[in-house]
């Protein structure tokens, strides 16, 4: 029987002094990655607009964006929980549009749990997703989908005023039955206040070394975008410049008559298997399962 993904992790860790890591995945290679890695948990993320989709933004992601990336992401067997990102548009309109997006999420690309932008003012939406008993990690800090209200990609919470309004909002959402809350671009002294203050984890991008866990944006943890590394991120490899090196030394190979060698041809013994059609994915030299 196969065995269904639960949020469980995430109260365990807190309870035992346990950091949680996440790390965004977008389809089944990057979330068996992270899976081997060893996570805790995968955040089917809207940056997903912006490293592979090319958006200046999350801004122009849509809710079937979602829902393509999201199954592929638990299609991919893991048995981690999945978390997914509710767009833009879908929570800052009705409430019952708010749940329908989610609903689809759940039933269509069977996530655990939604993630939901901001603080009291998401009051009714909250209400509503917990009412349809869909869990929710809150998200609160910088948080993307305000770009235009920021004016820009801002640390948040610098002043008095607004590091007490974010300390409400924490409280709010932990309150509101929210089951975590990623903290995003924050003083390091803010996040530790408010992890101290909730009774949920605190997942922080940008927020220091006092929250319960840290999320990062996989292609930006890996090197694999060269045009974007933000201060919070540290890259532990640099996989764009080995990939490149990689078709470099590929096209080098085709062109100097090295690629494809005998090994990678067929002889007439395996003929018919080369005439399938699908361009190998049948070969009866190749035992994967594809």
């Amino acid at each position: 029987m196969e065995t269904v993904p639960t949020l469980d992790v995430f109260a365990r860790s807190r309870s035992r002094g346990r950091r949680l890591v996440l790390l965004t995945a977008y389809d089944v290679p990057t979330a068996r990655l992270a899976a081997r890695g060893g996570v805790d948990a995968l955040l089917v993320g809207d940056s997903l607009g912006q490293v592979l989709l090319g958006h200046t933004s999350t801004l122009p992601v849509t809710l079937a964006a979602m829902l393509h990336h999201a199954r592929a992401v638990t299609r991919a067997g893991t048995g981690l929980p999945v978390i997914a990102d509710l767009p833009y548009g879908s929570f800052h309109i009705d409430p019952r549009r708010t749940v329908r997006a989610a609903l689809k999420l759940v039933q269509q690309a069977r996530v655990q749990a939604v993630k939901l932008e901001g603080g009291r003012r998401r009051r009714d939406h909250l209400a509503a997703l917990q009412d349809a008993e869909i869990p929710v990690m809150g998200h609160l800090g910088l948080t993307p989908q305000s770009l235009n209200r920021f004016g820009g990609y801002k640390v948040q919470g610098r002043d008095a005023k607004s590091a007490e309004q974010l300390l409400a909002d924490a409280q709010f959402l932990d309150e509101a039955g929210c089951f975590a809350i990623v903290l995003e671009c924050i003083p390091a002294a803010l996040a530790s206040r408010i992890s101290a203050s909730v009774s949920i984890p605190t997942i922080g991008i940008g927020a220091g070394v006092g929250c319960d866990g840290q999320v990062l944006v996989i292609h930006d943890m890996l090197g694999l975008q060269d045009d974007f590394q933000p201060r919070f991120v540290k890259r532990y490899a640099e996989l764009s410049g080995a990939a490149v090196a990689a078709i470099a030394a590929y096209a080098e190979d085709v062109r100097a008559g090295r690629f494809p060698t005998p090994a990678h041809s067929y002889d007439d013994a395996h003929g018919a298997a080369a005439e399938t059609g699908d361009h190998g994915r049948r070969d009866d030299t190749d035992t994967r399962n594809r």
